[in-house]
């Protein structure tokens, strides 16, 4: 029996003001794009503009006149919810770790960023679209944000599984920042069992070469786009969930100009729920999801399965098979992260006595300034040294003491959330 057919689409936009390229038009032309009537619920991420937000649900109203931002942060999680199906209900779970305040170049932690839930109603079935955002990568070669992300991840996944409730369809849609052979994304996946939409190793989603702003240095890095735009689902007792179509659906450019909608693709999944009869077997040992031998080892051939945009459809999700239980998968991806943690605690331990260290220094330095007299016509020069010599050592203090301690506190919280299941997951399977 069919219960309802949904089409979900993720974009984030790239919507940085006095950063972004080419702003403005791009809002424009992806408002005119989501008019077209095609999609059913579509989740935007770094929509970080009040006003980007408010055009995109103005401009959109027409087919999707119920919509929802997720306000936190300095600057707003960057999360928007456009929806052609009632929203009856919000929530917003921010993380406990999220990038550092100091490295405003990335800004990550002046967003808040966290997961946001929003309850719809399809027809008369409840329908939980989860919108998120996880912290960006930078450097590849040396990710100082890798735990943190791996802990959003787990926490992202602990939100699904506690706001289940009496919801037909669980839909986790957005910018996840993670790879499918990333320890981040086997940790989202194996512990909220969930299902990635997606079938095939083809379709890229960010530094693609069909994208106006993917760089020549990412293209000599990965000729062929790295896939970190994600939607992922998990249907409720008794319900199949099948991922009917699964594409790229925005043109290449913006018609008419010469630069795409955004930075990242656009991805759309065709989601269709049918329940089960009682005769018909529900396996609940086993994740369908996509992880190839070649993926894990990151070395997967993306051109065996077709190219960007098209459609990759994915009968009863029966390409999506995973190698191994998932009880095993999760505890192998479990045992990863927690080794992560011990690494950053450990790290934390070296900044704190460094900073502690720097600012010893500083305090002397500080003291032997105050001791001397300026200089003749170095006096104010001299002044302002003092000031920024102090500044430093109340920074150092700062990041010794009460940062270290939030972050520990963090990591720690995510650790012992882990290690629970760990302990738990394989002799009360049932429960997880």
């Amino acid at each position: 029996m069919l219960l309802l057919e949904l089409k979900i689409l993720t974009l984030n936009i790239w919507g940085i003001p006095l950063v972004s390229s080419h702003r403005a038009p791009r809002i424009e032309a992806i408002c005119k794009e989501l008019s077209g009537g095609q999609y059913d619920v579509v989740s935007l991420q770094e929509v970080w503009s009040q006003h980007d937000s408010e055009q995109l649900q103005q401009g959109t109203s027409s087919v999707l006149p119920y919509s929802h931002y997720f306000h936190s942060g300095v600057i707003g999680a960057g999360l928007l919810v456009l929806s052609k199906y009632p929203i009856l209900g919000t929530l917003f779970h921010a993380w406990s770790v999220n990038g550092y305040f100091h490295r405003i170049q990335h800004a990550d932690w002046f967003g808040g960023k966290g997961v946001g839930l929003s309850r719809i109603l399809v027809g008369d079935q409840i329908v939980h679209l989860y919108n998120a955002h996880l912290h960006a990568e930078y450097d590849n070669d040396n990710d100082d944000y890798k735990t943190h992300r791996v802990i959003q991840a787990f926490d992202t996944a602990q939100f699904i599984e506690a706001t289940r409730g009496n919801c037909v369809l669980q839909i986790l849609a957005g910018d996840l920042n993670t790879q499918p052979q990333d320890i981040s994304y086997k940790v989202l996946l194996y512990t909220s069992k969930m299902q990635d939409s997606c079938a095939s190793d083809a379709f890229r989603t960010n530094e693609c070469a069909r994208n106006s702003y993917t760089s020549k240095r990412a293209l000599a890095k990965n000729p062929l786009g790295i896939r970190i735009d994600h939607i992922f689902v998990r249907s409720a007792d008794h319900i199949q969930a099948e991922i009917a179509e699964y594409t790229l659906p925005f043109p290449d450019r913006v018609p008419g100009q010469k630069f795409s909608y955004s930075d990242h693709e656009a991805v759309l999944a065709k989601v269709r729920l049918t329940r089960l009869t009682d005769n018909t077997p529900v396996d609940i040992e086993q994740v369908e999801c996509h992880i190839t031998q070649e993926e894990e080892q990151g070395c997967g051939d993306p051109g065996a399965n077709g190219a960007n945009g098209d459609v990759a459809p994915a009968a009863n999700g029966e390409s999506m098979s995973c190698s191994s239980s998932l009880p095993a998968a999760r505890t192998a991806a479990l045992t990863e992260a927690l080794t992560l943690c011990d690494s950053s605690l450990l790290q934390l331990n070296t900044d704190r006595l460094l900073y502690y260290s720097a600012a010893t220094v500083l305090l002397v330095l500080l003291v032997l300034l105050c001791e001397f007299s300026a200089p003749v016509g170095l006096g104010t020069i001299y002044l302002l040294l003092k000031f920024i010599v102090f500044g430093v050592i109340l920074f150092c203090v700062f990041m010794a003491s009460i940062w270290n301690y939030m972050e520990r506190n963090g990591v720690l919280q995510g650790k012992k959330a882990m290690e629970v299941m760990l302990l738990h997951a394989q002799k009360y399977e049932y429960f997880y």
